[in-house]
């Protein structure tokens, strides 16, 4: 009888923890070319919610203009934040020279795509994740 109370016991514990690991990770899959070097088309990532951006950080973030099935998701760097200057690519679209609070700016690490050289200022509550790390590369998919 001990042993099935154990099993329970270590059920309901592993019931709580992918309850919990549901509410705290994402799982992404990267779409374009806007990240590479870093990540490729397809690669799939893993993210944590609920963790505070730093510069460096790949985020997940929603993007301002939904498309037909629901709100777009980019992945980009975060190139400064709140109170860190504007870089000068930046500066010319948004201009000032500090970021305001509660705000980000983002880059992909390749050149090319939508960051905030064309998007300016990303608001901190538009970012649903932090990039943790690759999950799988796209060419094993």
């Amino acid at each position: 009888m001990t042993l099935v109370w154990i099993a329970m016991g270590l059920l309901a514990v592993g019931a709580l923890l992918v309850v919990l690991a549901r509410r705290r990770l994402l799982v992404v899959t990267v779409r374009g070319d806007s990240m590479r070097p870093s990540f490729a088309d397809g690669d799939v990532l893993l993210a944590f919610t609920g963790r505070r951006p730093a510069v460096g950080d790949v985020v997940v973030f929603r993007h301002p203009i939904r498309d037909g099935r629901g709100p777009v998701h980019l992945v980009k760097r975060v190139a400064a934040v709140a109170g860190d200057p504007v870089p000068a690519d930046i500066r010319r679209i948004v201009d000032c020279d500090l970021v305001p609070p509660r705000r980000l700016v983002v880059s992909g690490d390749n050149p090319t795509g939508l960051d905030s050289r064309r998007l300016g200022f990303i608001d901190v509550g538009e970012v649903s994740a932090v990039v943790g790390q690759r999950l799988m590369p796209a060419r094993m998919r």
